[in-house]
């Protein structure tokens, strides 16, 4: 089988790393390889592609098949293009200077076909993180919103709990008063009829007492006769 460039993995799970090897068609994907001519980061945004151009360019022109996605790499970097002018120059079709001038040109389009896309994908980047950002403002404002109303609620429920609980006081004082009142009225007639009963004790006293007086003063008298006749 003819020798082939393909993509050799590296890297943790969900963080793939890839070398650009040169192996012998029967190896294993991740055996042991002839020459290492560059490496593929695919996490990276843009992807980033280090390659050794003149071995890449060697390799294809002696016949190495890349794989799919390692021929996207190699066109990606001029490889595959420099090939194709290289065969015309072979051919006779253009001359070397030519074809160096050819591909200059096409890499300084590609260059700025590059930093076109680059800064293209640095606009949207932004435009996407301005509308994220827009977003977040949008819902941490409807939260605060929405916190305002709940506050208002609760200090609205508050006061209203307040003015029934002071409603409610009044009441049960304006209820107590009367009672006050009727308590207060038979303690004030007793006290006027004790004061007004007090003066007929007192005079029922001193009558009952005269009486007993006259009553025991002749038996007194009698006892003192008695007493002198002996």
């Amino acid at each position: 089988m003819p020798t082939k460039i393909r993509l050799q993995r590296h890297g943790k799970k969900g963080q793939a790393f890839y070398h650009i090897v040169i192996a012998d068609g029967r190896a294993p994907r991740d055996g042991r390889n002839i020459e290492k001519i560059g490496t593929y980061n695919p996490v990276t945004k843009p992807a980033e592609i280090v390659l050794d151009f003149e071995r890449a360019l060697y390799w294809v022109q002696v016949g190495a098949q890349p794989t799919d996605t390692v021929r996207s790499l190699l066109s990606y970097k001029g490889v595959i293009y420099k090939n194709h002018l290289l065969k015309g120059v072979t051919k006779g079709a253009l001359t070397a200077e030519q074809a160096e001038l050819k591909f200059q040109e096409w890499m300084e389009a590609k260059q700025s076909k590059i930093e076109n896309a680059s800064k293209e994908m640095e606009n949207k980047e932004r435009a996407s993180q301005k509308e994220r950002l827009d977003a977040e403002a949008k819902i941490k404002e409807a939260r605060l919103e929405e916190f305002a109303k709940r506050r208002a609620a609760e200090v609205e429920k508050q006061v209203k709990e307040a003015q029934a609980k002071k409603a409610e006081l009044a009441a049960v004082q304006a209820e107590a008063e009367p009672k006050a009142e009727a308590v207060a009225e038979p303690k004030a007639e007793a006290d006027a009829t004790a004061e007004a009963t007090e003066p007929v004790v007192e005079g029922k006293k001193e009558e009952k007492a005269a009486a007993t007086a006259e009553a025991t003063e002749p038996v007194v008298e009698e006892k003192k006769e008695e007493k002198a006749a002996e």
